[in-house]
């Protein structure tokens, strides 16, 4: 019953000299009360134009979004880290989407696009185009489910977006604090080759981390299905093969693996995913020729020894 907060609303907004007032569908019943002050104070001639906007639902659409909904479902609601006041002492803090490693322009583009579309089938906007683009006109009348999935997909096309480089100056911190230190155009290399399967910065490692360090296991599924006699003796002359060169190029690792497949009678799908195995310690990643010209003749050959001795005494 106490009319201080929507005086002090209207006070506040008219000695700003504020134009517009864009605020949530719930505030629609507030509208008459502060068009009714501006005329009776006598503002009305610079009463703000106001907008009001669908709400952003929970992921199942029944009902208004909220920070629990984020905790429950797993993902931020706040741009950045923050720490309840009411919290206990030593209580982590909320992580915000720059915490969990969403781009700020990805994170942009996904919030423009809730509840607003541009009438084309555009979806990557640089922030400039969406000022240009965006209309309040073409804002949608209901409620918007908030789909994080479609978050984490904007942050992947804006992680394909950059240069090699920028990637590689990214990573480069990060791939420190691990203790590893890679040469700037080796780790632009690798950048380029892993761009397209992160999502977030920190994948880098999960698919890529072979670059940087021999396996100390392997894939368990794929070795019991793909490790086998013809793995073995096609890994044994691809070795001898590489023993005798000092650098290799991917087309390079390609022929010489073609023609020990061609002298043994043996198809290129029936092997690759154990020589994968034996080189990464995985069954999946990146081109496996580009792989190998990075790594290098002789930490190839390490690790298909290394991969004989420990997956023979696995078997």
């Amino acid at each position: 019953g106490m009319p201080t907060y929507h005086l002090a609303n209207i006070v506040d907004d008219h000695l700003m000299g504020i134009t517009q007032v864009i605020r949530g569908e719930e505030w629609l019943p507030s509208a008459p009360l502060h068009v009714l002050l501006y005329r009776f104070l006598g503002w009305e001639e610079t009463m703000p134009q106001f907008a009001h906007l669908p709400l952003l639902l929970k992921p199942d659409g029944n009902g208004k979004l909220s920070k629990r909904d984020a905790e429950k479902h797993g993902f931020p609601i706040f741009p950045l880290a923050w720490k309840d006041p009411n919290m206990v002492d030593g209580a982590d803090p909320v992580d915000g989407f720059r915490e969990q490693g969403y781009l700020p322009e990805a994170l942009v583009n996904f919030l423009a696009f809730l509840g607003w579309n541009p009438g084309t089938n555009q979806e990557m906007f640089t922030k400039n185009e969406l000022i240009e683009a965006f209309s309040l006109e073409r804002i949608g009348k209901s409620g918007t489910k908030f789909d994080i999935v479609k978050a984490k997909w904007f942050n992947q096309q804006y992680y394909r977006l950059k240069s090699d480089e920028e990637l590689a100056s990214l990573i480069r911190p990060k791939l420190e604090e691990r203790g590893f230190i890679a040469d700037a155009a080796r780790l632009t290399t690798i950048a380029g080759l892993i761009k397209d399967r992160i999502t977030f910065l920190d994948d880098y490692w999960q698919e890529g981390h072979y670059f940087f360090e021999a396996p100390s296991s392997y894939d368990e599924q794929v070795a019991a299905k793909r490790w086998n006699t013809d793995v073995i003796r096609t890994l044994e002359a691809y070795a001898e093969v590489l023993m005798g060169r000092d650098s290799i190029s991917a087309a390079e690792a390609k022929e010489i693996l073609q023609t020990v497949l061609e002298e043994f009678g043996l198809g290129i799908g029936k092997v690759m995913q154990g020589v994968r195995l034996a080189i990464t310690g995985v069954g999946a990643g990146a081109d496996l020729m580009e792989i190998i010209s990075i790594l290098g003749p002789k930490e190839v050959v390490s690790r298909i020894n290394r991969a004989k001795e420990t997956l023979k005494q696995e078997a």
